[in-house]
């Protein structure tokens, strides 16, 4: 085997990837705390070609240093905006057509590996805060929840893989 080099994978220019269309697929950062978090979800939000980050709260926004430490530029090329109150975010994002997905442990979610994702739907996936998850008055607001399955004895993971997963899932199954 032998490494393929950056030039030989034929990567979009950050003009023609903001060009590109997306997928109709936001994520929403529900008071993630750390920018470096944030920073991945740029990162997966390009590599996946999804629409936007709709960034919440706490949330740090570019420009940042940390943002840009794990986002390597992609903070440039991702659409993004910003709401101080995620519950505005989801009450607009609905006005937009968008589905609301919490990602989130509760009574009712759907197992990620049971979801199937309409062809002809714009969803929007809320992801929450490192330590308390999405907060229930945001999940109350949702339409339905995700829930990884999990197999060893912590009962969560970090809130970028999280994304990783789930944005993967949303653009290839």
């Amino acid at each position: 085997m032998l490494k393929i080099t950056n030039q030989e994978l034929g990567r979009m220019s950050p003009a023609e990837f903001s060009a590109a269309s997306k997928l109709p697929i936001v994520a929403v950062l529900d008071n993630v705390r750390s920018a470096n978090n944030v920073g991945s979800f740029f990162r997966t939000a390009d590599a996946f070609g999804i629409s936007e980050l709709v960034l919440c709260g706490i949330s740090a926004t570019p420009p940042s240093k940390d943002i840009h430490k794990t986002a390597l530029g992609a903070e440039q090329t991702v659409g993004w905006r910003y709401f101080e109150n995620t519950g505005r975010a989801i009450e607009t994002l609905k006005q937009e057509g968008y589905t609301i997905i919490a990602i989130e442990q509760v009574r009712g979610a759907v197992s990620l590996d049971k979801f199937v994702r309409g062809e002809d739907k714009k969803y929007a996936l809320v992801f929450g805060n490192e330590v308390e998850g999405v907060a229930q008055e945001i999940v109350d607001m949702c339409d339905s929840a995700i829930e990884i399955p999990q197999r060893g004895t912590k009962h969560s993971l970090n809130v970028s893989v999280s994304g990783g997963i789930i944005l993967w899932h949303f653009t290839f199954l």
